[in-house]
Order: structure tokens, then sequence, then C-alpha cells
């Protein structure tokens, strides 16, 4: 394989069962092929849709651009002014972007489970009023179900928006992504269900029944239920680091600060075999996942999606798959392996 630059690798493979693509931009100008990753001619039925569940900047790299809009080092207080209680008054907005906040699950107390998670405000109430678990900046553990909560209420507080709605306005209108956080009913028809090929246990197995409901996907929740394809997220991972249909979503000085690594030399509570590496908003390349090694960012999601961009090399990757067999306390995931090989033998990495 030898692209010239600017020429957009797709792949994909759909199944019965699953589905499974994996979408490539190389270089900082994208440029658009006339089919979309499934080789369906445009004005045809589009390709299916996937829970993307990556934790990566969608909303926030916006919000970088603004710079005045968002000072990473500015308390949480300062614009999410109820966030302020149980001693947190001093924890800056990078703590949150970063995984150091000391937030990672909802407080008992508050009885928040699955369902209670449509629930935004119920969520950030119940946030904003939590003790940290630990004292905030001097350790980190992935805030897997928090995230998107803090982040996303910092991000309306600032635009008078819902992320969703943001997103939809700033990032993905503007690319004309297939990426939604809060799916339309009429895109419903084109979501291809998760599911998982291997044992679940019963948390699990709640968890994909959850994931797989109407009222999930047109919901809000920034780092659990995106939807869109891996087209659409090599796409806006390219826009990041150079210019698309006219958009380039951050400067260069804002992506040397975006992907500065923020947890290196802070222990991880509860570590894995597999330690995790965490800057602005963005996973870096780990052991667990490794993406095309130094100078990449991005972020892995659950079952196996990833998405992520390594600047140097100008390549852009959007991976979704619906079959949820991904454990990041386990290495990388199989389904990675091919085509992350082909990657490093195109761009010489």
């Amino acid at each position: 394989m030898n692209p010239r630059a600017g020429e957009p690798l797709f792949s994909s493979l759909a199944g019965e069962q699953q589905c499974l693509e994996t979408g490539v931009s190389r270089n900082e100008e994208y440029q658009p092929t006339e089919g979309d990753a499934f080789g369906t001619p445009h004005g045809h039925v589009p390709p299916p849709l996937e829970l993307v569940g990556l934790k990566f900047s969608w909303s926030p790299t916006r919000l970088y651009r603004r710079v005045e809009l968002l000072d990473p080092d500015a308390p949480v207080a300062h614009y999410w002014p109820e966030f302020a209680a149980n001693g947190k008054a001093d924890i800056p907005v990078s703590y949150l972007l970063s995984h150091g906040a000391g937030l990672p699950s909802f407080p008992p107390e508050s009885g928040i489970a699955l369902n209670e998670m449509l629930d935004w405000n119920r969520c950030v109430t119940a946030l904003a009023e939590m003790k940290p678990l630990w004292t905030p900046g001097t350790a980190f553990r992935y805030h897997q179900f928090t995230y998107g909560y803090l982040v996303g209420e910092v991000i309306r507080r600032i635009s008078g928006k819902t992320v969703g709605r943001f997103f939809a306005e700033e990032v993905a209108g503007p690319l004309n992504l297939d990426l939604w956080i809060g799916l339309p009913e009429h895109e419903e028809h084109r979501v291809a269900p998760v599911f998982s090929s291997a044992p679940l246990d019963p948390v699990s197995a709640a968890m994909g029944q959850f994931l797989n409901m109407r009222e999930t996907h047109a919901a809000e929740i920034p780092s659990l239920n995106g939807i869109g394809n891996a087209r659409s997220l090599a796409k806006m991972y390219a826009a990041i680091i150079g210019e698309v249909d006219g958009v380039r979503l951050l400067s260069r000085d804002t992506v040397e600060r975006a992907r500065k690594p923020q947890t290196d030399g802070l222990p991880e509570v509860e570590p894995g075999p597999y330690p995790l590496r965490f800057a602005l908003g963005y996973e870096l390349s780990c052991t667990g996942s490794p993406l095309l090694g130094t100078g990449s960012f991005g972020h892995a999601g659950a079952g196996g999606r990833l998405g992520f961009v390594h600047p140097e090399s100008g390549i852009a990757v959007g991976y979704v798959c619906n079959n949820m067999l991904w454990d990041y306390t386990r290495g990388p995931d199989d389904r990675w392996l091919p085509w992350s090989k082909a990657l490093r033998e195109v761009a010489g990495l």
C-alpha cells in the first residue's frame, strides 16, 4: 500500500451478526471519496451506525479552539459554582480532563444506576455534591462513567448549550459527520445493536441491554453513548491536526498542549496490568492501547472502538465494532493488530 498524500483509506467488513469498520485519513488534507466506507454510492442506503462510546474530546476540542472560553488551569467552580462543594473549589478543569479529580464513580447514596444515568441533572448534581475519593491531582483513575457528565457540564455552563447540541453545531455539522451525542430518531434504523460473542457476567449483560435502548441512544452522555461510523471518526481526528472541508478544529499550539502528558509519574488508583496514560481529554499511547506510538493521542472505547491521530505521520484513524470483545485490562484488542500493522508499514513507523 502506498497511498498518495491526502488519499483516505477505508476498509470494512459487515456480516449478519457483526459490523466492523475502519476509516483512515492520510496527511492533513483530507479528501472525501465518492462513496461511504461500505462502498455504497452517495444517494443510496447509508451505512450502519455503531455505538462509538469513546471518551476522546469531542466537545472540549472546540472549546480548546476558543481559548477565551475555556482555561484548563481555571477552577471548575469558576464555570460551575456548585462544583465547589465538599472541598472541590480549587480543582482545575485539567484534572477533569485527565481523570485526576477523584470522582470516578457516583456516590452510593445517590442511588444512580444504569437507568438513572439518563437523567443529566441528577447525575451532575450528585457529582457536584460529592467529596473526592482521593486528593485531586495526586493520583488518577479512569473516570469511566462520570467523565462525560463532568466535562459535559462545564461545556453546558460555558456555552449555554447541551453537550449534544454543542457538538452538533460546532464539530459534526461543520464537518458533515455521521456522529451524534444524542441520536435523532430518524437515524435510529441505521444503528447496529451491540452484542458479545463471549460469555458475559450479569453486569456486562445489563450494560449491553442498556446500550441498545432507544432511550439511551437519544440521551446525551458524551462518555457513553456517542453513535457514528469510522469514516466520521477519522475525519474528525484529521480536522484536529489539519484543515478538512475548510474546517480546522485546533491550532498547532493547542494540539501540543492537548496531547501533553498529565498522568505520567502519578500513581494510578487500582492499576491493572496495562497502565493507562492521559493528556488533556485524550488517551496517550500505552501498552494496552498503543495507537501508532509516541505522539499519538485519541481514545479507545468500550468493547474495542478506537479513534486517534498521529500528527507526525498525518494519519487519523477511526475503528468501530458492535461485538463487545475488548477488555482494556487484557491488552490490545486482537482486531486492531492487522490494520495497525499495515498502517505502520504505510507510514514507515
